[in-house]
């Protein structure tokens, strides 16, 4: 599902001949991309259900049968956001199952970086907005930042000369990068995180590799 208002989806007025459960899937989906898109203009907090709809196109009325209110779809969008982004990682980690660890782990930063510099309003609701929504979003945010550890750690080598990484450290690695992500999301600056890529590839190659063989690799790479 494209967020563009040129691309979103729209049913032809009248008798279409579509089952009511298109009919509701597509308003729902429109629905989902009418609050990213909003979110990404005004905020969280200026949100409303009127504004949602309106630029889905679909009824007040009709949005209370897809959702209790603003919180709850804006919950559904969340989820949509994260699933996208973690199957852009998930499959540039496994475009090349022979590669090195190291290899996979800079596609994977490759992948996340560029995709979340050209969809930025998906950027803003999961890396800035999502921590701005209350409790509730703030542990799905930490449940969706510990969801790529393990796709960091799958094939990860022992650091030279030292005792193997704990999972705390890669989860304070994960962390960390979804951090500088946010903080550059929220200065505005979603679509230059491509420029990020050596340092977030260097970041997450170090406790295992070393700095030295970490920085040898970004530089080559």
């Amino acid at each position: 599902m494209s967020h563009s208002d040129d691309q979103m989806d729209r049913l032809p007025r009248g008798r279409h001949g579509l089952s009511p459960e298109f009919v509701a899937r597509n308003q729902r989906e429109r629905l989902i991309s009418g609050l990213i898109l909003t979110l990404a203009e005004v905020g969280y907090q200026k949100t409303t259900v009127s504004m949602i709809g309106q630029r889905a196109a679909v009824s007040k009325s009709d949005f209370y049968k897809h959702f209790d209110s603003k919180d709850d779809c804006f919950v559904a969008a969340y989820e949509h956001a994260v699933d996208r982004i973690h199957a852009t990682v998930v499959e540039a980690c496994a475009a090349d199952p022979t590669a090195a660890w190291s290899a996979r782990v800079q596609a994977a930063v490759t992948a996340l970086l560029a995709f979340l510099a050209d969809e930025p309003p998906l950027a803003t609701i999961v890396l800035a907005e999502g921590l701005r929504a209350g409790r509730g979003m703030y542990d799905r945010y930490q449940a969706a930042v510990e969801s790529f550890v393990p796709l960091l750690r799958d094939g990860a080598p022992d650091p030279p000369d030292s005792a193997p990484v704990p999972p705390a450290t890669d989860e304070a690695v994960v962390g960390g990068i979804a951090a500088l992500l946010g903080r550059r999301v929220v200065a505005g600056e979603a679509a230059d995180l491509t420029g990020l890529t050596p340092d977030v590839v260097e970041f997450a190659l170090a406790p295992h590799l070393g700095t030295e063989a970490a920085r040898r690799i970004t530089s080559a790479g």
